[in-house]
């Protein structure tokens, strides 16, 4: 018997959730170095934020993309789009974000209890500044959803990832504006890149029947060279931020010795074979009798990225490597 699709989709998430729930003791086995006191749910949480930003970002990218698609109007004047995922996406970053400050709240520790939870202590830190931050643009970002004017939800999100570079480079770090500005660029493409896949495939399953494959192949060939462009800008920024934190001199050593370095390398690998299986449709695209085609790689690329972000909410939750 075959899974249906919502079956088939709540397998993959629980699957994905394995990686940031376990990964850090797996990681860490045979590094030496300590392990953040509840890492796998700060890892979990991490991952649901950033899956959180990735929804939005791609059908608002997506939805723009699609108005340009000459034939795929409506009655309406604007193209046919899939139901909005906005909301619910909106809810699970608010929560996500709130789980995130309550550890803030009590020292950067799991907390026991509502007791323990210093919620006016996160006006005395930095750290927990962006955390109320985060949380409040979560809750703005979803009542911008269910609007009439659900692209507004653009400046909350933008609030949102501006706070997640902030927070990942701190004061103390050397040239931490440089670090938040590439963290700023590199989830910002990252978020169009899987977000903006999720969302075209899903638009191009409700053209389906609707109109061409003209149109749903226009659609496509969109996004694929824009996320060319992405794809480019993600990797010069992860080489970037990667070398800043472990010198060229020390990287193949780090990369199996630490366990920044091995969840680092698992999402290289991982990212490699995203770029293939885009490749991979890009050509199906450009030369197969039908250009729809392209969809099976395309969906094999969606799952390999919901890995990857898993793996970077992993990242976020391990020590940083050792500038030797």
């Amino acid at each position: 018997m075959t899974l249906t699709r919502p079956a088939a989709l709540l397998v993959l998430v629980a699957l994905a959730a394995l990686i940031p729930l376990l990964g850090p003791s797996t990681a860490l086995q045979g590094t030496g170095e300590a392990s953040v006191p509840g890492a796998g749910g700060i890892a979990l949480l991490r991952a649901v934020l950033f899956a959180a930003l990735c929804v939005p970002i791609g059908e608002l990218f997506v939805n723009r993309l699609a108005r340009s698609v000459p034939g795929a109007e409506r009655a309406t004047g604007r193209p046919a789009v899939p139901r909005s995922w906005s909301p619910p996406a909106a809810v699970a970053g608010f929560f996500a974000a709130l789980g995130l400050a309550s550890v803030v709240a009590t020292g950067n520790l799991v907390p026991d209890g509502l007791s323990d939870i210093d919620v006016g202590g996160l006006y005395a830190s930095r750290d927990g500044k962006l955390a109320l931050l985060e949380v409040n643009a979560f809750l703005v970002a979803g009542l911008c959803a269910v609007s009439r004017r659900p692209a507004t939800q653009l400046w909350p999100l933008a609030a949102v990832v501006v706070a997640e570079a902030l927070r990942a480079h701190p004061a103390i770090e050397h040239t931490p504006l440089t670090g938040s500005g590439l963290t700023l660029v590199h989830l910002t493409c990252a978020a169009l890149w899987a977000g903006g896949l999720l969302h075209a495939l899903r638009t191009l399953r409700l053209w389906h029947g609707r109109h061409g494959t003209e149109e749903g192949a226009a659609l496509l060939g969109l996004y694929a060279r824009v996320a060319a462009v992405l794809l480019a800008a993600i990797t010069a920024t992860g080489v970037w931020s990667s070398l800043r934190r472990m010198p060229p001199e020390t990287v193949l050593e780090q990369l199996t010795a630490t366990a920044y370095g091995r969840a680092l390398l698992a999402k290289v690998l991982l990212v490699a074979a995203v770029a293939a299986l885009a490749l991979w449709a890009q050509q199906r695209l450009r030369r197969a009798a039908d250009p729809l085609t392209a969809c099976a790689p395309a969906r094999a690329e969606v799952v390999a990225l919901g890995l990857v972000v898993a793996v970077s909410g992993l990242l976020t939750a391990l020590p940083l490597p050792i500038r030797w």
